[in-house]
C-alpha cells in the first residue's frame, strides 16, 4: 500500500475536508486498513490566483515544491494538492518533486470523457478561469466549457474568499444563482472546480448536477494507493 503525501492549507478548510473524503473513500474494515497519509498544511504559501492575475509578485510554486520534496523525503509515494488553481504550476512542481503529483485537471477530463459529458459548466477561481486550466484540457477532449459571466463569477469568488477562506459557511443563494445560469446556458454538469467550493457539497447544497472535483481528487488518490472502495461514487 502506497503512502499519500498531501500539500494542504490551500486553503485550510479544504485540506481538512480532503482528508475526510480520503477516509470515506477508502476500503477499510479497521484502523489498520487505512492509507498512511503525510499531511503538510502550509497556508503561508502565497495566493495562487493573485499571482496568476499579476496582482502579486509572490510566486507560490517554490513553497509548494519545497513542501512536496519534504513529503517525498518523509516517505510519500504520491502527492495530492487539494487546490485546483495550483495546477497552473503543475509542470514546474512535477519537475521538482521526485514522486508523481496527481494532475487534478487531467483526471477531471478523463472522468468527464468516460461519462460522455459534452458541455461542462465551470465554477472556479478567477485564476483558474483566466488561465484556462479546465478549458485547455477539456476542449482537447471535445468537451465545451461554459464559464460564468462577470456578475456570476463575482458570486463564485464571494463563496471562495468571503465565505470559506474567511472561515464562514458558504451562502447557498450565491451558488444557486450561478448554478441556474450555467445550466440555463446548456451545461450538462457543473464542476466545483475549486477546493473551497467543495464545502457547498459538504453542506448539502448540491446534487447530481455537480461534480465535486476535490472528491474526484480524493478518489484518485485512494485508487493510486490501492485502497479505493469498489462501490465508490461521486
Amino acid at each position: 500500500m502506497k503512502k499519500l503525501g498531501v500539500i494542504g492549507g490551500l486553503g485550510p478548510q479544504a485540506g481538512v475536508y480532503f482528508l475526510q473524503l480520503v477516509t470515506e473513500l477508502t476500503d477499510a474494515g479497521k484502523d489498520q486498513d487505512h492509507i498512511e497519509i503525510l499531511f503538510h498544511s502550509c497556508p503561508q504559501i502565497p495566493d495562487r490566483t493573485a499571482f496568476i492575475l499579476g496582482e502579486s509578485n509572490e510566486d507560490p510554486a517554490p513553497g509548494m515544491a519545497e513542501a512536496g520534496r519534504g513529503l517525498a523525503l518523509a516517505g510519500a509515494d504520491i502527492i495530492a494538492i487539494p487546490c485546483v488553481t495550483a495546477n497552473y504550476f503543475y509542470d514546474r512542481l512535477q519537475a521538482e518533486i521526485p514522486v508523481p503529483v496527481i494532475d487534478t485537471i487531467e483526471e477531471t477530463a478523463k472522468y468527464l470523457t468516460a461519462r460522455r459529458i459534452k458541455r461542462a459548466g465551470i465554477m472556479a477561481t478567477d485564476g483558474t478561469i483566466h488561465a484556462g486550466l479546465f478549458q485547455k484540457h477539456l476542449e482537447k477532449a471535445g468537451i465545451e466549457c461554459i464559464v460564468p459571466d462577470e456578475a456570476h463569477q463575482k458570486s463564485v469568488m464571494h463563496i471562495i474568499y468571503d465565505n470559506v477562506k474567511a472561515g464562514k459557511a458558504p451562502e447557498k443563494e450565491h451558488y444557486v444563482r450561478v448554478r441556474d445560469a450555467l445550466l440555463g446556458a446548456g451545461a450538462e454538469l457543473i464542476l466545483l472546480g475549486c477546493t473551497e467550493l467543495s464545502m457547498l457539497a459538504h453542506a448539502g447544497f448540491t446534487g447530481p448536477e455537480c461534480l465535486d472535483v476535490m472528491r474526484l481528487l480524493a478518489a484518485v488518490s485512494v485508487r493510486e494507493c490501492g485502497k479505493l472502495k469498489s462501490d465508490w461514487d461521486l
